[in-house]
Order: structure tokens, then sequence, then C-alpha cells
């Protein structure tokens, strides 16, 4: 279930919730230093099952992303902020409405039953 650490081999992992924390194509929120990290895991998923994504919605000012409906628009992976429904892709964060606006996202994993991000 793990996902390969390819592109992140100088990251150091930090251990953020359990596996069994995870709520199947839904959110759950973390703390990450200080930063709420809004975790979707969606374990039907074709290539990536799990998503890391920061939970602050800039244009509500409000931390409710992990709250988020999860979708698909052109083949991409979204969640709809809850408050003014902009589109943000799972992948990169970029907002589908407003191109200036991305949310950070963190590269996440399974280890061994650990939901892990990497930080620099």
């Amino acid at each position: 279930m793990s996902q390969p650490d390819t592109q992140h081999h100088l990251s150091t992992w930090k251990g953020v919730c359990s596996e069994q924390d995870l709520v199947s194509n839904s959110g759950v929120v973390v703390w990450l230093d200080g930063a709420q990290v809004a975790l979707f895991y969606l374990p039907g998923a074709q290539e990536q099952t799990l998503f890391a994504i920061d939970n602050h919605d800039p244009e509500s000012g409000a931390n409710v992303i992990g709250r988020g409906l999860i979708g698909s628009i052109k083949g991409d992976l979204v969640v709809a902020a809850p408050i003014y429904k902009q589109h943000y892709r799972l992948q990169d964060g970029q907002c589908l409405e407003s191109p200036h606006q991305r949310l950070q996202v963190w590269p996440v994993r399974l280890n061994e039953g650990v939901v892990e991000l990497a930080v620099s």
C-alpha cells in the first residue's frame, strides 16, 4: 500500500497520523509544524491514492478545504472548497477558476501504516 519514494529521496518524512485515521473518499486534517494539512484518501484512484493539500481556503479565509467534496473535472481529481466552491486540483493545488491561486501541496506516503509528509 506504500507509494514509491522516487522523487523525494532527499526529503525528511514526518509521521502525521495513522492509516486508520484516514476516511475513504473524504478529508481529514492534521497539523504539520503549525500548518493545517488536509489529507484525502482515494482508494479507487488510478495512480495516486493519497493527497496532502493546504487546509486554508484563500477565498473565504477559513480552514475548510478538508471538508470539501472530492470530484473530477476534465480528468483531474479536485476538491471543491465548501464555502465559495472553487475547485483545487489535488495533484498540484491549482485553482481551476482562478489560475493565480494555488494551495500548497506536500508529498505524502503510507509507510507501514503511518501517513508521512515530506518536509524540507
